[in-house]
């Protein structure tokens, strides 16, 4: 788990969202373990009490539990109720910026798979040398 801490954001809320994102990226999977406390506060060099308090906001959330003397793991339906919260709040915060900027720049869905699918042949092609 490698973080180059933001200084804009609090570092819990940092350490919190990488955690969600390796949930959401199948990296951390429903019954996985965490990495307890002390491991990831010594590799990050960062007080415990942080690393405590990200994963505590997990726990509030409903997304991993606390098996008392064996650390913190991913519950069963975390990923999805990640992802289906993940999209509701990309649907309702981000998308309507992103669309009203696609609109101003004149570009439509098929431009943009041509592009997607452009870049992937690329991608594919270095690859492959």
């Amino acid at each position: 788990m490698t973080i180059t801490w933001n200084d804009s954001v609090p570092i819990y809320r940092q350490l919190h969202q990488r955690v969600v994102a390796m949930i959401l990226d199948g990296a951390l999977n429903e019954g996985d373990p965490l990495p307890s406390v002390r491991q990831v506060a010594a590799e990050f060099q960062i007080n415990p009490l942080t690393v405590s308090k990200a994963y505590q906001e997990l726990v509030d959330e409903q997304l991993v539990e606390k098996r008392r003397g064996l650390g913190m793991f991913v519950i069963e339906g975390a990923r999805e109720a990640l992802l289906k919260s993940e999209r509701e709040r990309f649907l309702r915060e981000e998308w309507p910026t992103l669309f009203a900027r696609l609109q101003r720049l004149g570009l439509d869905l098929k431009t943009l798979l041509r592009e997607a699918q452009s870049d992937k042949d690329q991608a594919d092609k270095e690859e492959k040398s």
